[in-house]
């Protein structure tokens, strides 16, 4: 395999077409379906559909066809079919969709402006998950320029990852005879530890959340009169998601939220912390004299991969301050969202939160809680003896380094439904989210080097996938 062609092609793909067709998708607001339900009216996702689209179908790969599928009443899929030297099958996934807004980007940023400076691209979606498409196609016309054999790939393009996968089930199922038994997948959807090495993900955490309402008063009474007869919203709150979190540690506390972590992961948390140094905390933009939860890094590591964790993700009945008279609020309602070990039972998980907030509300107050989503988290099955060597060789050649294994805290619900419908295949998770690129929040940015070079691995690994029983 000559890497310096591949390398030299994916290059050249990258700044002529590549990081063009990214600025422009940047500038689509085409937000995932829960943050804008009348996306199909608005039609920011079909335009990025017929973007992804025209592009793929200029990309120099022989036996590639090309297609839209739509189900009734669910977001878009872009399916690509390329047929290879073997029926064997490998799975390419990303997402097209996008998170919103978000408040806080710096003078000059915005989220669909997209900005370039040096090496980073700027703009909400170009790193989660805009570029997946791109470096999939990519790294495959790689191999077929250098004449270099590959199997049959199939490159799956969701719109509805940032809601939680909802619609996914249902194209996989309608896929599934043209889809096949892949016995590789690779998702380009994670993230990267640091810019210097091939990043894989060997686990993902779960998730659940919903909606709490905290009710005690028909309206709001002068906080002079009702204060101290009238239990205050705010502070049965707190009591409640005291019976959830530990205020003073952030340790979650029913069991039915943790896991056991295996010692393989454990290992690798250390390995983690040993890269990386403070640079697993440091890299959060923490105020002055803030400190992260804990001075020992490989905890920090597990607290993030394999550890539950509550946040408080939105709040209504809360006055801005500008605002706010002296009066005892009717009500408090928050959004939660609690991160599960990748192991953890969601279902299980959400009916014990229910419960738990529900029951014997402090001072009779009106309390609901509504769940809103669950997804089931993931860990990867053992590397295959050829597929660790191939990660090896790939992260060397295109980055200089040996690649780094490490669980991420997010979810991707795509992992865990293929793990279970496809047990016996192998997965490369990785992706370009590093230090900084601040997904989901604001001045998220691409490192288009770290694109080009994991593109390259992506060729290499599919390379080495047809060459293993050879």
């Amino acid at each position: 395999m000559d890497m310096r062609r591949v390398q030299s092609f994916v290059d050249e793909q990258w700044e002529q077409t590549i990081v063009p067709e990214l600025t422009e998708y940047i500038r689509i607001p085409n937000k995932s379906v829960a943050f804008d339900p009348e996306w199909a009216a608005h039609g920011h996702m079909d335009k990025v559909v017929k973007r992804f689209e025209a592009w793929a179908r200029k990309q120099p790969i022989k036996g590639m066809t090309v297609e839209i599928v739509r189900l009734a009443g669910r977001t878009p899929l872009v399916f690509i079919d390329i047929a290879g030297a073997s029926n064997d099958c490998i799975l390419l996934y990303g997402h097209m969709d996008k998170q919103p807004e978000m408040a806080g980007w710096r003078d000059g940023l915005a989220p669909w402006t997209p900005v370039r400076e040096g090496d980073r691209l700027y703009g909400r979606g170009s790193a989660d998950d805009g570029y997946a498409i791109f470096a999939c196609l990519t790294s495959i016309a790689a191999l077929q320029v250098g004449s270099i054999p590959h199997a049959r790939c199939v490159v799956l393009i969701e719109a509805c990852e940032e809601s939680g996968s909802f619609d996914l089930p249902a194209y996989i199922d309608h896929l599934a005879p043209r889809i096949g038994r892949p016995s590789l997948v690779i998702a380009l959807d994670s993230g990267c530890g640091n810019y210097e090495q091939l990043w894989c993900t060997t686990s993902l955490r779960g998730l659940v959340g919903g909606t709490l309402k905290i009710h005690v008063l028909g309206e709001g009474m002068h906080s002079g009169d009702a204060g101290g007869i009238v239990a205050d919203s705010f502070r049965i709150l707190r009591q409640l998601l005291s019976r959830v979190e530990d205020e003073a540690t952030g340790a979650i506390k029913p069991k039915e939220f943790h896991a056991e972590i295996p010692e393989e992961r454990r290992a690798q948390a250390i390995e983690t912390a040993n890269v990386l140094g403070e640079d697993i905390y440091r890299r959060f933009p923490f105020v002055s004299r803030m400190r992260p939860m804990s001075d020992d890094l490989t905890e920090l590591v597990l607290n993030r991969t394999w550890r539950p964790a509550l946040a408080v993700i939105g709040a209504d009945g809360l006055p801005p301050a500008e605002n706010a008279g002296n009066v005892l609020r009717p009500s408090t309602t928050v959004k939660l969202s609690v991160r599960l070990p990748p192991t953890c039972d969601p279902k299980l998980a959400l009916v014990k939160l229910k419960t738990i907030l529900e029951s014997d509300p402090p001072h009779g107050a009106q309390v609901s809680f509504e769940a809103n989503w669950g997804a089931r988290g993931w860990d990867a099955p053992p590397l295959a003896p050829w597929l660790e060597r191939s990660l090896d060789t790939a992260s060397r050649e295109f980055f200089g380094k040996p690649p780094a294994y490490m669980g991420e805290g997010g979810t991707i619900p795509f992992m865990s439904m293929l793990g279970e419908r496809f047990p016996e295949a192998q997965f490369l998770i990785t992706g370009v989210l590093g230090p900084h690129a601040n997904a989901h929040g604001p001045n998220e940015f691409l490192h288009i080097p770290t694109g080009r070079r994991v593109t390259g691995c992506v060729s290499r690994v599919i390379a080495d996938h047809f060459q293993r029983t050879k």
